[in-house]
């Protein structure tokens, strides 16, 4: 893609988006609320989405940890 090309792009993208959510038929103060109820939401699903791949990540990484330790080791604590 030319580097020209990409503000026209990012902005036929926005036409787009406006075009399929109606929002060109907002006024501006509505257009406000919308676009940062729409960010609102975008924002606390990546950082849910953030946070719960991590916890799972880690809790994985401590099974395969786990798994892979010395075996007297896993026997004993099954034991205590």
């Amino acid at each position: 893609m030319d580097v020209k090309s990409t503000p026209r792009y990012l902005y036929w993208l926005f036409c787009q988006f406006e075009l399929i959510t109606c929002s060109y038929l907002m006024e501006p103060w509505e257009k406000v609320l919308f676009y940062s109820f729409n960010l609102a939401m975008l924002g606390l699903l990546l950082y849910t989405t953030y946070v719960c791949v991590a916890f799972h990540a880690s809790s994985a990484f401590q099974l395969l940890c786990s798994f892979l330790g010395n075996p007297r080791e896993n026997a004993l604590a099954v034991v205590k």
